[in-house]
């Protein structure tokens, strides 16, 4: 089906502003332009408590967390990446939806401000995003305030990143997850999918500027085989954490989250998938502003609740 009609109005009223396509812009220049996409959707609702927290990271950097806690009793703990194509977005960008998953999940989440390439490449994403993972759960009676299900989630890149740690997790022995939720993940350096050439899915992102992301992310196409980077080449999927797969019908990552989904599903993953019809790639994360984002957090909602109750609290 064609996009829904929120979807071409959002996209109309940004082709007035005419602006260059983000791979012809510097890195700086996208992050400017997604931070003003981002305040479209307004400030988020409040939360019982939030605060920042530095983290040393494994190559003496450091980075930032934010940390948001509910009011009520913790269901979860949920350490969440955010999209960007590993270049663009931080803290700020997605802070209203994840002010919104806190409450409507009942989780605390800890938000992840991973360093962005060009200035630091691939793998730094990955093991911030790690460093990030292991905190947490160390955290997490101090977040929580006791045991709980421990879950890794993000969108775009950031579902990159949580497909990545669930795998490492696995591999490490810990820590457990409870659930991976990957929102329109990239799982494959491929740009020559169906999903990504089809001239439909050229929408607020685009074949092209998956190759920006990438030559900035991980210009060294050695690099791009990687498992680290691209979860879909990685030759063992059995027993990582039970997923929530979500795709958006116009989207060139569309194909790759799919194929990611019947992997895990062949490989033993207990896997909840959904394809949200006429919906473009970043649509999760435009509450207030796209339906199809309340559509799918409630999926996301019932989902995770079906996949935490079915296993026993720790």
């Amino acid at each position: 089906m064609a996009i829904d009609e929120a979807t071409a109005g959002l996209l109309a009223g940004l082709a007035e502003a005419d602006a260059k396509p983000l791979w012809e812009m510097t890195p700086q220049e996208g992050r400017e332009v997604m931070a003003a996409l981002s305040a479209v959707s307004g400030p988020g609702p409040e939360v019982a408590t939030v605060y920042d927290q530095q983290l040393a990271a494994s190559d003496d950097g450091q980075f930032t967390v934010r940390v948001f806690v509910p009011a009520g009793e913790i269901r979860a703990l949920v350490v969440y990446y955010h999209g960007g194509g590993w270049v663009i977005g931080n803290l700020d960008t997605h802070d209203h939806i994840v002010r919104v998953l806190a409450n409507r999940l009942q989780v605390a989440i800890v938000n992840v401000d991973y360093r962005l390439a060009p200035e630091h490449r691939f793998p730094v994403a990955v093991e911030d995003a790690w460093t990030a993972l292991q905190w947490a759960n160390e955290q997490m009676a101090e977040i929580a305030g006791h045991p709980v299900p421990l879950v890794a989630m993000g969108d775009s890149a950031g579902g990159n990143l949580a497909a990545v740690v669930a795998r490492r997790a696995r591999d490490a022995g810990g820590p457990q997850l409870a659930s991976q939720v990957l929102i329109y993940p990239v799982t494959d350096a491929d740009l020559d999918t169906a999903s990504c050439l089809d001239p439909e899915n050229q929408l607020l992102l685009t074949r092209e500027g998956m190759i920006w992301f990438w030559d900035h992310y991980a210009p060294d196409p050695a690099d791009r085989k990687h498992p680290d980077a691209s979860p879909l080449q990685a030759s063992d999927l059995a027993g990582l954490a039970p997923a929530i797969v979500l795709t958006a019908e116009h989207d060139p990552l569309r194909d790759e989250g799919e194929a990611y989904a019947e992997q895990l599903v062949l490989a033993g993953v207990p896997v909840s998938q959904q394809r949200f019809a006429g919906q473009m790639h970043a649509f999760f994360t435009m509450v207030g502003v796209l339906p199809g984002s309340a559509a799918a957090i409630d999926y996301v909602a019932e989902q995770l609740d079906r996949q935490l109750s079915a296993q026993p609290q720790p």
